[in-house]
């Protein structure tokens, strides 16, 4: 866990995006050690409106097992935020929103081959 989801404008480049994500969430020092309950992912979208000007944005979805302080959940957004502004966009908007995932309802399974 997490799980960070990135929303972002065609014109911006992904893997540049994607590290910056997977360090804020480092930062935080909410999750194991090494990242490796990490997850980054990003979605590029082609077409969008961002009220009636053009500009980029990205939007990130951090998805966590409930159970954290609203502090906590406040300090991993500000730390992946830190990390977004890094891309100096001269025009757009960053956001960051951190989800709380129900531990009774959710399942997984991972392969281990």
């Amino acid at each position: 866990m997490p799980h960070c989801i990135v929303e972002h404008s065609a014109s911006l480049d992904g893997e540049l995006i994607l590290p910056l994500v997977f360090s804020g969430a480092m930062k935080s020092a909410l999750f194991e050690a090494d990242g490796s309950d990490i997850k980054v992912r990003s979605i590029a979208y082609q077409r969008y409106l961002t009220g009636q000007a053009a500009s980029d944005f990205v939007h990130v979805v951090l998805k966590i097992l409930a159970g954290r302080t609203l502090e906590q959940k406040k300090m991993l957004s500000t730390s992946v935020l830190a990390q977004l502004k890094k891309l100096e966009l001269p025009r757009g908007s960053l956001t960051v929103e951190v989800v709380d995932i129900e531990r009774a309802s959710y399942s997984k399974w991972v392969s281990e081959s």
